[in-house]
């Protein structure tokens, strides 16, 4: 199995194709490439780029923006009776890793399609209602 390294808002992240990942929030609307490759490879051999790797590519596709969890954050001066508090809420995208390429152009790993699985009633929740 294929893995890339790669780096966007500030962070690196090691994927592989198929996997879904959490990252900052990203403008494009459907589909997104990062250029920005560190090291990519497999079991037997990687290669490693000084700082990144010319040509390298990882495709993925967006499947959510939104917002993580409030986090307070609260000041207090003891003693002066003065406090404040405010609330953080980070925005984040949610993308899925479809196809990881080489700097010569070739497909590294590819992802499988994509399937929504769709639960299907059986018959026990069907005699409840």
């Amino acid at each position: 199995m294929s893995f890339a390294i790669i780096q966007t808002g500030g962070k690196q992240y090691k994927v592989k194709a198929g996997e879904i990942l959490k990252v900052e929030k990203l403008i494009e609307k459907d589909k997104v490439e990062f250029k920005n490759i560190l090291a990519y490879g497999d079991e037997k051999n990687a290669e490693v780029g000084s700082p990144k790797i010319e040509g390298a590519k990882v495709e993925a596709e967006i499947l959510k923006n939104g917002k993580n969890r409030t986090v307070l954050v609260f000041k207090k001066r003891r003693r002066k009776n003065s406090r404040r508090k405010n609330g953080h809420r980070q925005e984040f995208t949610l993308v899925r890793i479809s196809k990881i390429y080489a700097k010569d152009g070739k497909v590294l790993s590819e992802a499988e399609k994509y399937k929504k699985v769709v639960k299907e009633k059986t018959k026990k929740e069907e005699a409840k209602k």
